[in-house]
């Protein structure tokens, strides 16, 4: 197995990426590496004293993980121009080593309308479900594994071919955005070349997508920094931490990273 070193300059924490909320499809290994699919491979990555190594060679670090974990930019830079007040620099400092994946627009989109009112668990699980009935096996460490199915295969399915998944009411939702980006209704690569309300009204027209959903798409995979998703966990912590009101305008460019750190702070720590 060809294993080549993710060199970056700082904040790179395994746990801290996989399980923020973001992505659903890198499971935590005994060893403490963590094995996955994304952008059409399976992979492992794990941490070697001060390396991180990953499956592939060097071709595929800069040609596919370069984006995905955004290793052209400085995140102990952006992590300091958050710090506004003594609680982002509690929950910056406890987040250190998240960054914000580059995801497949297509799956991100998919994903996070199967992540509403839902747990990570059984997100992940519906997830897995669908790439083992709908996509392609790929393999790995002689290990069988499946890529997620591109719009196209979803778009030619009925909501009733989703049974397998226990997706319930999201099938519908699935199946009309696979549709909408398959016809071209909704051109993801566009969006991501617009502003945040473009990109979020676009998102918000499709049936079953609301505000928090939209934010999460543009954020994980249209690479808008600005955009802020709140769930349960984020209400929580800005009305604990900010009772006179909020704006995540306060961070600029930089609102999803900050996002970020106040939803895994609050999380972990409640």
């Amino acid at each position: 197995m060809t294993e080549t070193q993710i060199k970056t300059r700082d904040d790179f924490d395994l746990k801290k990426i996989f399980e923020c909320g973001q992505c659903f499809r890198w499971n935590g290994c005994p060893d403490g590496s963590y094995l996955g699919v994304a952008m059409g491979r399976a992979a492992r990555i794990r941490r070697d004293g001060d390396r991180i190594l990953i499956t592939g060679t060097e071709r595929d670090v800069e040609e596919v993980w370069r984006q995905y974990f955004d290793l052209d930019r400085d995140y102990r830079s952006l992590r300091r121009s958050v710090c506004v007040d003594d609680y982002m620099k509690a929950a910056s400092d406890y987040g250190a080593g998240i960054r914000i994946l580059n995801q497949d627009r297509w799956e991100t989109l998919c994903s996070f309308i199967i992540s509403q009112c839902n747990n990570i668990p059984r997100i992940k699980k519906i997830v897995e479900t669908m790439c083992r009935c709908f996509g392609e096996e790929t393999y790995l460490e002689n290990e069988r594994f499946y890529t997620f199915p591109d719009a196209k295969t979803v778009a030619r399915l009925e909501p009733e071919d989703l049974a397998p998944l226990r997706c319930g009411y999201r099938a519908p939702y699935i199946i009309a955005a696979a549709r909408a980006v398959d016809e071209g209704t909704l051109d993801l690569e566009a969006l991501s070349r617009t502003d945040l309300a473009t990109a979020k009204k676009a998102l918000t027209a499709l049936p079953g997508i609301g505000e928090k959903v939209a934010n999460c798409v543009i954020l994980f995979s249209l690479r808008l920094g600005s955009a802020f998703p709140v769930d349960v966990w984020m209400k929580k912590a800005i009305a604990e931490h900010y009772p006179d009101g909020f704006d995540s305008s306060i961070f600029g460019e930089n609102a999803g990273l900050a996002q970020q750190y106040m939803f895994y702070y609050q999380r972990e720590n409640s």
